[in-house]
């Protein structure tokens, strides 16, 4: 089991998900706005107290570019505090370069799923700490209870069935799962709750709820109904609507242990 499973708080981790060296957010994973320099909101977030940083490169995979070293490089230069690197990784290579770049995490997705393998080749090369498996998810049409994954960026169903998929991951070795509902990207009614307390059910490692935050309440909802260890977020941080300070001293309001500065 991860150590992070004996976290005594709970994290709030914004996403800089970004395309062509600018942060994005869309709805669905689709028409994508500006939100700004990655480098720039990293430090913003830094300073108001951010756990971990996510950092995606959302157009990796799906373009089939490597991940942007550069640019992970510039973040590590000015980020104290944890940060996940994801998109474009298919071999412990790719990993390894993402590492010494000075990611402290790497985030895979498509890969894992169609290389499984990859999963055990990273963790015995690195750590479960060092490896997020990403997990994105549409609700199975017809089927409120079923969810399938999607990869490439949600531009592909996979046809692989999500729960299943989670314990496959936790069971290779994993450190952590990063949770995305795609129903809910963007749309600001909240977590899928429903998925994420699935998913967080059936495995033993760290769940991180994402997609669909639009109220302080979705936070709490992520992790006291939705069972997560960490909740995520990006436009309402992107767009001025919350400050990390705001959403702890909220969550903090409803009991729940997070890290103050």
């Amino acid at each position: 089991m991860s150590n992070l499973t004996r976290l005594p708080y709970r994290r709030v981790i914004p996403c800089l998900d970004f395309k062509d060296g600018r942060v994005v957010k869309g709805v669905q994973f689709v028409e994508l706005k500006d939100a700004g320099d990655p480098v720039e909101l990293a430090k913003v977030y830094v300073r108001e107290g951010a756990d971990v940083l996510a950092f995606l490169d959302i157009a990796a995979t799906l373009e089939s570019r490597p991940t942007v070293i550069q640019m992970a490089q510039a973040l590590s230069e000015q980020c104290p505090i944890p940060f996940v690197v994801g998109g474009g990784m298919t071999s412990v290579a790719d990993i390894r370069q993402v590492l010494a770049a000075g990611a402290n995490k790497v985030s895979i997705n498509s890969a894992a799923i169609r290389n499984p393998q990859l999963i055990n080749d990273a963790v015995a090369a690195f750590s479960p700490e060092n490896i997020i498996v990403a997990i994105d998810v549409k609700r199975r049409p017809g089927n409120q209870d079923r969810w399938t994954c999607v990869i490439n960026g949600g531009h592909v169903d996979s046809g692989v069935d999500a729960l299943e998929w989670a314990e496959e991951v936790a069971r290779r070795g994993a450190g952590e799962i990063l949770l995305t509902s795609m129903d809910s990207d963007g749309a600001r009614d909240g977590y899928d709750l429903a998925v994420t307390r699935a998913v967080a059910r059936r495995v033993d490692i760290p769940v991180v709820a994402s997609g669909g935050v639009g109220k302080l309440e979705h936070f709490a909802a992520g992790i006291i109904e939705g069972e997560a260890d960490a909740v995520l977020a990006a436009s309402v941080f992107h767009f001025g609507t919350f400050s990390i300070q705001e959403v702890k001293e909220y969550l903090a309001s409803q009991g729940i242990p997070v890290r103050m500065e």
